[in-house]
């Protein structure tokens, strides 16, 4: 499940290995087996390592090749994969997910445009541009002054860099516009428990912006944890935004200023943000949602609705409330509403 053009495979790991790495309390399973990548419980398979924190989809996991689980979990787990079983799963994967994956950096030594880049003769570089070894870049797009393209970024046809931007483990499509500033694909804030309070986790996964989508100047959009973040093609994102790890964003979707997606979460094709929206991790907007202009989103909007409010509710409930706030605002004491 790792792609290789932004990821480099350390080897091998065996569970007995994995297990004395991150202090596994037991093994269930062959301790002899090994894995060479690393997948979200949905899709690991025979040759990956994965993570189970609870108890909620444990009794479905049979594909994978080793688990980490916590101690509720474990014994959900069905016969199949090997299970280590550890109080605190999520740090004990990036523990190991960081000794069997590496992120691929620039190489020192070599000119900014690494020789193994592929760039269509038709593209524009402006000047102080840097691209890494298995870039491409296709025909007539523009990449701004003092830009840098990661290893492995592949940029599609007709598509706009703004200068300053920075693009990492990303797939963009073409006719998309990226304006000066914004940053793709770097960590999200995935957090675990550590001894010492809590540390960031390493990220594996990618960005995929699809055929015409635009990003605003000083945006963000983290690259996923293990699964890929998903912006659909013809949305637009205006300035200062930010979209969290393993968000995936519909086609067509429109966000003003400030918005921010936490991880994991879901918007349908054609919702549309005021400015300053905010949404919790893992909420869904249904398809064609509008949420009013510093909203916060604490749980699913069903498609169609509008929503506004802190938090968020449907917006005649809001302007209700709100009409009932102003009258008892200006109520004298002792008078009857």
């Amino acid at each position: 499940m790792i792609d290789p053009r932004f990821y480099e495979i350390q080897g091998p790991l065996k569970a007995s290995d994995i297990a004395t790495l991150v202090g596994g309390s037991g093994i269930r399973g062959d301790c002899g087996r090994s894995v060479s990548s690393l997948a979200p419980v949905s899709l690991a398979g025979a040759g990956d390592l994965t993570f189970q924190e609870g108890a909620t989809g444990a009794a479905s996991l049979r594909a994978a090749g080793i688990v980490l689980a916590s101690p509720d979990a474990a014994s959900l787990i069905p016969d199949g994969p090997v299970v280590i079983e550890v109080v605190q799963p999520r740090r004990a994967f990036a523990q190991a997910a960081s000794r069997l994956a590496v992120l691929r950096q620039f190489e020192s030594g070599h000119q900014a445009i690494h020789p193994s880049a592929r760039i269509d003769p038709s593209t524009t570089l402006e000047p102080g541009v840097t691209v890494g070894a298995g870039a491409a870049v296709g025909p007539h797009a523009r990449i701004g002054a003092n830009a840098v393209i990661g290893p492995g970024v592949q940029i599609g046809a007709r598509t706009t860099i703004g200068s300053n931007a920075s693009v990492r483990c990303a797939l963009i499509g073409d006719g998309v516009r990226i304006f000066p500033g914004a940053v793709i694909g770097e960590t999200g804030f995935g957090l675990a428990a550590d001894t010492g309070g809590v540390a960031l986790t390493p990220h594996f996964g990618r960005v995929i912006m699809q055929n015409g989508v635009s990003l605003g100047a000083n945006s963000c959009v983290d690259r996923g944890l293990l699964e890929d973040t998903v912006i659909g093609e013809g949305t637009h994102i205006d300035n200062l935004c930010h979209i969290g790890h393993n968000c995936r964003i519909g086609a067509h979707v429109v966000m003003a200023a400030f918005a921010g997606v936490s991880g994991s979460s879901r918007v349908g094709d054609r919702v549309q943000f005021g400015g300053r929206v905010g949404l919790k991790d893992h909420v869904h907007v249904g398809q064609g949602a509008r949420i009013a202009a510093g909203a916060a989103v604490l749980s699913d909007v069903p498609a169609g609705e509008t929503w506004a409010g802190y938090p968020s509710k449907p917006i005649r409930s809001w302007m209700r409330e709100l009409a009932w706030l102003a009258r008892s605002a200006q109520k004298r004491p002792g008078q009857q509403e």
